[in-house]
């Protein structure tokens, strides 16, 4: 099969390749997928970089994320699923083989069955993003009538926080950086945008949220906007943050003023969060698939032999919303 693949962490250019493999054959409990589309994750950039561990093994093919149909199972899967369209998620994790190739193995319960109206690109950009905007929203109750804060409304996670927020029937605000990101904002259907840079973000949520604050806040950059999030943040509100610029990165908390608020912090690694949690938030994912409320927005989709741009796309923050390859 054709896929792309690294053995040496670095940069895009000087690490991955496209070539040909063996094809993997599923075991007990797995299925073989076809990759019609592979999406890449920060989290991907991050292995191939040597963002906080080595190479785990010789070689990689990367991505967690994709989608396609399945083609081939192992023992103890029902013949049922052979054809069946799929959504895959951590294809990458704990093996050396993800999705950026024309054939991927995973446990069959992580091979999601993808309503037949959505397209494969929205499926390959579900897995990570949503997951993680789910358990960012959802651990800590229902968002019925609930106020909530998404920073960076236009990213891959924002967006899926947003939309999911939406379609449980929350109020949703989000920050943007700019006129196109706001536009995009808009788009995933956001109740009020506002400029990080230039709007005052607490004193606009309190004016319109009554002076209540936000029940959730869902956090890309916690170190940058805690001073923010405790300007709006409702009395026992929960702030949850997904990602660090840095492996070493680290965050003074104003003890007093978050205890006034009553405040807890959730720290997510979607990859640690228990496989029941994961297996629950998947019920939501597709039930908002097929109300057609999950619309995400697709930046770049290139070819598998343009893998090494679509990397850069992402690393360098060149385009806004998913990356995509198509094996």
């Amino acid at each position: 099969m054709k896929a792309a693949y690294y053995e040496a962490q670095g940069n895009a250019r000087d690490v991955l390749v496209v070539g040909e493999l063996s094809m993997p054959e599923p075991g007990p409990n797995e299925v073989r997928i076809r990759v019609h589309v592979s999406g890449i994750n920060p989290t991907d950039v991050k292995a191939r970089t040597g963002f906080s561990a080595g190479m785990p093994y010789p070689r990689i093919i990367p991505h967690q994320d994709g989608a396609g149909v399945i083609d081939a199972i192992g023992e103890g899967v029902s013949s049922d699923r052979l054809g069946e369209r799929v959504w895959v998620y951590e294809a990458q994790f704990g093996r050396s083989m993800g999705t950026a190739a024309e054939f991927v193995v995973v446990p069959s319960d992580q091979a999601v069955h993808l309503p037949h109206t959505t397209t494969f690109e929205v499926g390959a950009s579900l897995g990570i993003p949503a997951l993680t905007a789910h358990r960012c929203l959802f651990a800590d109750g229902n968002l019925k009538d609930r106020h909530v804060l998404v920073h960076g409304g236009a990213g891959v996670v924002g967006t899926a926080a947003i939309q999911l927020a939406k379609w449980a029937g929350a109020w949703v605000a989000t920050t943007v950086m700019s006129d196109e990101q706001a536009a995009i904002a808009e788009a995933n259907g956001a109740d009020v945008v506002l400029r990080r840079q230039s709007d005052d973000v607490a004193s606009r949520i309190m004016d319109a949220t009554g002076g209540l604050g936000v029940d959730r806040i869902v956090d890309v950059a916690l170190k940058s906007n805690l001073d923010v999030n405790l300007g709006c943040l409702s009395q026992g509100g929960v702030i949850s943050a997904y990602a660090t610029g840095s492996a070493t990165d680290e965050l003074p908390v104003p003890l007093l003023k978050a205890m006034m608020h009553g405040c807890v912090f959730r720290f997510v690694y979607i990859y640690n969060v228990p496989k029941e949690v994961k297996q629950s938030a998947i019920v939501d994912i597709n039930a908002c698939l097929e109300a057609g409320a999950y619309s995400p927005h697709i930046g770049l989709s290139n070819p598998l032999d343009d893998i090494v741009e679509a990397h850069e796309a992402l690393e360098f923050s060149r385009v806004i919303g998913k990356v995509l390859v198509r094996p």
